[in-house]
């Protein structure tokens, strides 16, 4: 019987008796509330960021993330279980680490992996005997053993799962979700070895509620995440083409959503909208299509889904401009258009990928007057261009506006006033649940 590597049994008692001091590269909306999570749990815990002001503002207890409650990271600075810093050295001082950086695309559509294989060949710098290291970040199927592997031991002179432990463990973050947070969700975890495996999952058993679900190799682990959000893409998608043909045919789509929920199995709810946002889902799916082609295989309902998603935001100015047309004999050329909400989901404050972006940039194109308002996103800067939201929406807002679309529907919004104010509304969210002649509907 082989004897039991002594690492980890040093770094699971580190672990089980909390003496263990935790990492977390990247303090962003996965990193931060992950750091947290872990002080909260009693781990000291440091954070690393490349962004001065992030580190600063988390040194002094500020919370910039919405789905953080502010006292708690604050009570954990305060209690000195979280520090964060600039200074990548500190990590000789962790005996477990999480990577959790952007992993975004580049201009070609193609996987930019330059933020993870910059962090791992910074902790190859520092890696020590019996140190744990996890990638977060979403990317395609592969990447924990064909480029943080090597890396880590060529720099370092280790072995993975000898004298190192390496796994994958997707982040799930749904930002604005009231239900799931990091704590509660469950953690799906692969390691490189089987030790790697029981190594990390013993580490977020300790720091989470959900359950922890062990897989046998990062490669599924990375799988599963992309599978995840392939999922939401594929049929996001379906909702968006299925919401155009209901319009051609004079059919209530949001009807017919509703009629096939009572169906109590077989059947998910999904939705249409003005596109798709967020880090996630505009994003990962590309990941596998571009993983794909190395081994000769075309993701052709991937791709599809792609282009009907990348055609909402396209398709909704069509819209307006038929709207507008036929309504008031106006074209867009000159039209005031007010868009109610420009983060890409309710009740956050996320911009990133937002499909509002483009459907106020395609609306200036034609010659539109776009204001916006959004009570979560102040002011905001996209192709060089500066926008500030208006400072409230009232009754005398509305009425100068020749469209009021609904482009994000915030709770906090007051709908009614909308109805009973603008000459017409298009609604992309299904915000406005009663008929009104002066609504119409995605």
């Amino acid at each position: 019987m082989q004897n039991e590597n002594p690492y980890k049994k040093q770094l699971l008692t580190k672990i089980k008796n909390k003496t263990a001091t935790l990492g977390v590269i990247g303090l962003g909306y996965v990193g931060l509330p992950l750091a947290v999570e872990k002080a909260k749990a009693g781990y000291k815990t440091i954070g690393f960021d490349v962004q001065e002001k992030k580190v600063r503002w988390v040194s002094e207890g500020r919370n910039y993330i919405g789905d953080i409650i502010g006292s708690d990271l604050k009570d954990v600075v305060d209690k000195g279980l979280l520090k964060a810093t600039i200074d990548i050295s500190f990590v000789k001082d962790i005996d477990t680490v999480c990577i959790c950086v952007p992993t975004p695309l580049d201009i070609h559509q193609q996987p930019d992996l330059s933020y993870v294989k910059n962090s791992t060949e910074d902790i190859a710098k520092y890696l020590h005997p019996g140190m744990l290291v996890v990638l977060e970040s979403t990317t395609y199927p592969g990447t924990t053993e064909e480029l943080v592997k090597p890396i880590l031991e060529k720099e370092s002179g280790l072995k993975c799962g000898q004298d190192f432990f390496l796994a994958f463990s997707p982040e799930r973050i749904d930002p604005g979700n009231p239900w799931y947070k990091m704590r509660n969700t469950p953690k799906v975890v692969g390691g490189v070895t089987p030790d790697c495996t029981e190594v990390a999952s013993y580490l977020y058993r300790n720091i989470i509620q959900g359950k922890v679900h062990p897989v046998s190799s990062p490669k599924v682990a990375e799988m599963e995440k992309i599978y995840e959000n392939v999922f939401r893409y594929t049929n996001i998608a379906l909702a968006n083409e299925m919401s155009i043909l209901c319009h051609k045919m004079n059919i209530d789509f949001w009807e017919v959503i509703e009629a096939a929920k009572t169906k109590p199995y077989g059947f998910m709810p999904f939705y249409p909208g003005p596109g798709v946002g967020g880090h996630c889902i505009p994003l990962d799916p590309f990941y596998l299509t571009w993983k794909a082609r190395e081994y000769n295989y075309h993701t052709r309902l991937i791709e599809l889904a792609g282009e009907i998603n990348r055609y909402m935001p396209e398709y909704v100015v069509e819209r307006i401009a038929k709207i507008l047309s036929k309504k008031f004999k106006k074209s867009l050329n000159g039209a005031k258009i007010l868009l109610l909400g420009v983060a890409y989901k309710k009740n956050i404050d996320d911009l990133r990928e937002s499909p509002a972006l483009e459907i106020i940039k395609k609306l200036e194109e034609e010659g539109a007057i776009v204001s916006y308002y959004d009570p979560y996103i102040l002011e905001f800067s996209n192709n060089r261009k500066e926008y500030k939201s208006l400072k409230e929406l009232n009754a005398e807002v509305l009425k100068e506006k020749d469209i009021v679309i609904i482009a994000t529907d915030h709770s906090i919004i007051n709908y009614k006033l909308v109805v009973k104010n603008a000459l017409t509304v298009f609604d992309t969210r299904n915000a406005i649940t009663e008929n009104s002649e002066n609504v119409e509907k995605l």
